[in-house]
């Protein structure tokens, strides 16, 4: 490296990178729509949509007015777009009011009123309006079955879709006959739009069968009314074709690439060569730590398939199959599963975490690995190994110090992986 910069301040610098990048006041703009003949309706939901909001208002030439409902502690101030707080991962009575005023808010418009939509992850839990027949602690156990369950995240939004009265198309359709124009910030692999908040604007070809066999292929328990309502098929989400989405447009704003991108540049003004992986990797968090422990040792001894210095970037969203009884998150997870199988190899570095700055249910991004971890983690009396049987990489991290704590970030493209393997 031609940067004197140490390993662990290079790593949590991309890392700042990659947020940097994504957040609304930069990205957000270029993306606005005309202004309307009638009104301006601004709603929207997740972790980055009170900044979204912020940045929309310091752009926007004429009148508006709205309500967006992020997560508690993302609070942006506005002057006229109301901010509610809700909870994340598991909704509460907050966000429940919050969303039946934001389907208030856009009941009984006009063709020619304009509705914004500003959507990004977190907004499957914060857009919380159970379906008839359903109540809030029904989502709630739903919700808890899903995080603990091993499903991917489009998994888990397909079968949110199809327990809301406002997403999976939903909310777009509630807007019919004004215009729609969503402003999205993915947080997903593939940055399909069904699955950024679940989809509250864009239509939904998958059925209520499918998500009840996702219900039965990973064995989860849920109330009997959730059942009752996927087998009848009255949670049907809004169908590709349906004329009350016509006039709906969507507009990525920024995504997880874009954030790997803005790494990549800052390590090699570092002088360190940057491969991006990919930006959607998912599976289970340990077991992309072991595979990609067995990429860095490659390069590390054999200069295969990248010579070192090098830096390998990936992002996606991995899974947390929880069997302990720990605190962890699917970033630490990934982390605590990379150090075990490196077992300290010389001059691999590692960070990870969630760019909304919370991995699991922790106020904590994710965590740095070093050679030395497993070594300093067994000489105060802590087992790197037991510590993973019991999904409890928080703990792991923070007993050690290497704790990664970014406060709320404003903004949420996903997580963000990077390995450092230095020259030997």
């Amino acid at each position: 490296m031609t940067d004197p910069l140490d390993p662990r301040t290079l790593l949590r610098r991309m890392f700042d990178a990659a947020i940097a990048s994504a957040q609304p006041a930069l990205c957000l703009p270029p993306h606005l729509p005309a202004p309307p003949k009638g009104r301006t309706i601004v709603i929207g939901a997740g972790k980055a949509s009170a900044a979204m909001a912020q940045a929309l208002e310091r752009h926007w030439p004429g009148p508006l007015e709205g309500l967006v409902v992020t997560r508690y502690g993302y609070e942006v101030p506005c002057e006229r777009i109301e901010i509610a707080q809700a909870a994340h991962p598991v909704p509460d009575e907050a966000g429940q009011r919050a969303s039946q005023r934001i389907a208030e808010l856009v009941t009984g418009l006009a063709e020619d009123d304009l509705v914004i939509a500003l959507v990004s992850g977190g907004g499957s839990a914060l857009l919380v309006a159970p379906a008839p027949g359903l109540t809030l602690d029904d989502k709630r156990a739903v919700n808890a079955a899903l995080l603990a369950s091993g499903a991917t995240i489009s998994e888990m939004n397909c079968v949110r879709r199809h327990l809301s009265a406002l997403k999976g198309g939903r909310l777009g359709a509630l807007c019919h006959p004004a215009r729609v124009v969503t402003l999205e910030i993915s947080d997903v692999p593939g940055d399909d739009p069904r699955d950024i908040a679940s989809g509250p604007t864009v239509a939904d070809p998958t059925t209520c069968a499918d998500a009840l066999a996702i219900i039965d292929r990973y064995g989860m328990a849920v109330p009997a009314s959730v059942r009752r309502l996927l087998e009848s098929g009255d949670g049907e989400s809004v169908k590709p074709g349906d004329p009350r989405l016509a006039r709906g447009e969507l507009r990525m704003i920024t995504a997880p690439q874009l954030a790997l991108e803005a790494a990549a540049r800052v390590a090699r003004e570092a002088g360190v060569a940057a491969h991006i992986l990919g930006d959607s990797l998912e599976g289970e968090a340990r077991d992309l730590g072991k595979a990609m422990a067995g990429i860095a040792r490659q390069v590390a001894l054999r200069g295969q398939p990248f010579e070192p210095p090098c830096v390998l970037l990936s992002g996606g969203e991995t899974t947390v199959t929880v069997r302990g009884q720990g605190r962890g998150g699917r970033n630490v997870e990934f982390l605590l599963s990379l150090a075990v199988a490196l077992d300290g190899l010389a001059g691999v570095h590692a960070i990870a975490g969630d760019t909304d700055g919370v991995d699991g249910a922790e106020e904590i991004a994710g965590a740095h690995v070093a050679p030395d971890t497993l070594a300093r983690a067994w000489a105060s009396r802590m087992n790197p190994r037991a510590s993973l049987d019991a999904n409890d990489a928080h703990t792991f991290f923070r007993s050690l110090g290497d704790s990664v704590v970014t406060g709320p970030t404003l903004t949420n493209v996903n997580d963000f992986r990077a390995i450092l393997v230095e020259r030997r």
